[in-house]
């Protein structure tokens, strides 16, 4: 990493440009006292913001949803993303890339009757370096993918589709993973058994050369699942998006995790049993080339060369 990203980096808050440490908000803010706010992560290659504007998109339809009124439209929100990006650029090295997120309360809400929104709303938006080394190895060696004990929260409860900065239940989802294996990346599975997703992002399957992933009924829409999709199609790589059981990926030939940070995460061991070789899939590596050729940066590179 870059020994300037050591220095103070400016957030947005509000209405406001701060200094990271200035940045503060009141006990009674929605997201503090309901943990109720809507949330997006993007990232930069080459310190460009990769799908911003459909990042923005999913905020926004996730603010209507959810009956918060940001107070800045779609091109107003970019606008100062875009300013905070240019702020905080002299901080990253030539080959850094960093997060853009943004989370967004329905402001001040002390204890009452209604939850309705009666303020303001709070928008927090920051730039963070973008730390791969946890991630780096499994590019090559694969992770363990495990499921968890906690099951997804209904669509009848909460559509998955919006996506929210309440983390406990994916919180805890990866800690059950991880009391099998510290290392473990979680499978999440609904209520009736089907895979969903990831604590973060998205999963797939490769069986007989055809890419498998959940539909969204219960799984996030996720921007980098949505890459995968536009990738396979320009790779003449079949896709079906189906309801997907666990057997499925215990007899897949390749399996693998898709999210902003990493893009995609390949796992060679499903609950403890090989999946396919015990190798990284030539499917997924096909993808992660694709990938790194549309954005132009070797991703799989620049994780490692974080590793030192």
């Amino acid at each position: 990493m870059s020994v300037a990203n050591q220095q103070q980096r400016i957030v947005y808050l509000s209405g406001a440009m701060v200094p990271e440490s200035e940045a503060k908000i009141s006990i009674f803010d929605s997201a503090v006292m309901l943990g109720d706010s809507l949330t997006e992560s993007t990232r930069t290659f080459g310190h460009k913001p990769f799908r911003l504007d459909e990042h923005l998109t999913r905020l926004y339809r996730s603010l209507k949803v959810s009956r918060v009124d940001p107070g800045l439209s779609p091109a107003e929100m970019k606008r100062v993303t875009l300013d905070l990006l240019e702020a905080n650029q002299s901080l990253m090295g030539p080959n850094d890339d960093c997060w853009i997120v943004h989370n967004v309360s329905r402001g001040l809400m002390k204890p009452g009757p209604s939850t309705a929104q009666a303020n303001p709303a709070t928008i927090m938006i920051f730039t963070a370096p973008m730390d791969l080394r946890g991630w780096a190895r499994y590019y090559t060696e694969g992770c363990h993918a495990v499921t968890s004990i906690s099951r997804a929260v209904p669509a009848q409860s909460l559509d998955a589709r919006i996506k929210n900065r309440s983390r406990l239940f994916y919180t805890l989802a990866d800690q059950e993973a991880r009391l099998v294996d510290s290392e473990a990346q979680c499978v999440i599975l609904d209520i009736d058994g089907n895979v969903s997703e990831n604590k973060g992002g998205n999963v797939f399957a490769v069986v007989d050369g055809k890419l498998l992933t959940p539909t969204t009924e219960n799984c996030l829409a996720g921007i980098s699942r949505q890459t995968v999709l536009e990738l396979a199609v320009e790779l003449n790589i079949p896709v079906s998006e189906m309801r997907l059981q666990t057997y499925d990926f215990y007899t897949a030939d390749e399996m693998f995790f898709t999210s902003t940070p990493y893009c995609i995460m390949p796992a060679t061991r499903f609950n403890g049993l090989q999946i396919g070789d015990g190798r990284v899939g030539s499917i997924t590596k096909r993808l992660l080339a694709a990938w790194s050729d549309r954005v132009g940066v070797d991703i799989v590179g620049q994780a490692r060369s974080q590793l030192g």
